[in-house]
């Protein structure tokens, strides 16, 4: 098992300092939350003090919901089970654009075709806040089979790692404090109380994972979604079945990974549910390992609304699916409150 790392300090208002770019002037046109593209959500009562918070992926929209609380409105423009690489927003996005007051999206060039009508369409004093940008710094990149170093797209799944799901909790408090200063202790205590719970799973992985033999803590899934997460629990990534071009893999590196698979004595090769193949069955049945196409990456468990619908739920079920599939014993996280942290406004006022 690796070493584990400390966790940054919390709320650290020098981040303001690198991660907010200026968006481009564009339309002020009115519109409503109700016009967006893809899934909108408030979480609370509506309020004349909510900040319109615009995203992409579910996982960024439930940190801003946790650390907003009822003080924001968050529109995800990407909908659940989407391939966020390849996901054209429509043009209806411009409205819920034009009119945000914060726009967070993960950066990395993730959700480029969003980002590049972001830089087109919003207003000029509206922050663009990149996560992963201001998460780590270049050293820190990492590039591999679905995001090789030769096209300069480093992989952007920070999310997938608790300690890097707090540093951006931690950069959405600061942007937010900063568009609404009267909310910043409310942004902040929210804060806390996300990042504790996101450190108390943290230690529940560790244990679930330590019951895996060392010999079989290899993963090998379809989409390169695991890096952060490997490296901070001590998984070996064998590899990855889909490439660069977000399509099945050629015969050539089919049989490429089949040999690795054998090579390694992997149990488990892991698909997904948002990149569903049926090369995941042939690569299965050819290397003598059991196929398990559950894992998530950006799609939340249950439908948007849905107590389960949230970061650590899908995190949870992620570590419970590996540790079971590759002969580990997951009862560390049994009973674990994967449910959102965030307190009403008026309570914290009280």
């Amino acid at each position: 098992m690796s070493t584990r790392r400390a966790f940054p300090g919390l709320f650290a208002a020098a981040v303001l300092a690198g991660f907010v770019i200026a968006a481009c002037a564009g339309s002020d046109a009115p519109s409503s939350a109700a016009d967006a593209a893809g899934s909108t959500a408030q979480t609370g009562a509506s309020n004349d003090r909510a900040l319109l918070v615009v995203t992409t992926v579910s996982p960024l929209r439930n940190i801003v919901e946790n650390v907003g609380g009822d003080r924001v409105t968050v529109v995800g423009l990407v909908p659940e089970g989407t391939n966020s690489h390849t996901y054209e927003p429509p043009p209806s996005a411009v409205k819920e654009i034009a009119q945000a007051d914060v726009i967070v999206i993960n950066g990395l060039k993730l959700e480029l075709p969003i980002f590049e009508l972001a830089q087109a369409s919003a207003r000029p004093e509206t922050p663009l806040v990149l996560l992963g940008d201001s998460a780590i710094d270049p050293d820190e990149y990492v590039f591999d089979f679905s995001f090789p170093a030769d096209e300069g797209n480093p992989n952007p799944h920070l999310w997938t790692s608790p300690d890097l799901a707090i540093r951006y909790a931690e950069i959405v408090a600061a942007a937010l404090s900063a568009a609404d200063p009267d909310g910043a202790a409310y942004f902040e205590a929210n804060l806390s109380a996300f990042a504790a719970q996101l450190r108390a799973m943290d230690e529940r992985f560790f244990d679930a994972v330590a019951t895996i033999p060392r010999a079989q803590r290899k993963l090998l899934t379809y989409h390169d979604s695991f890096p952060f997460f490997a490296a901070r629990y001590g998984f070996e990534i064998i590899g990855a079945v889909q490439p660069s071009g977000f399509n099945d893999p050629s015969p050539r590196d089919l049989g490429a990974i089949i040999r690795q698979i054998r090579e390694a004595h992997v149990p488990a090769i892991f698909g997904s549910e948002v990149f569903r193949s049926e090369v995941l069955r042939v690569i299965a049945d050819e290397a003598g390992a059991i196929q398990v196409s559950t894992l998530r990456d950006d799609d939340l468990p249950g439908e948007q609304g849905d107590p389960n619908n949230t970061l650590v739920a899908m995190m949870v079920e992620n570590v419970r699916t590996m540790v079971s599939a590759l002969g580990g014993d997951p009862v560390a996280l049994a009973g674990f409150d994967t449910h959102d942290t965030w307190r009403p406004f008026a309570e914290f006022e009280g």
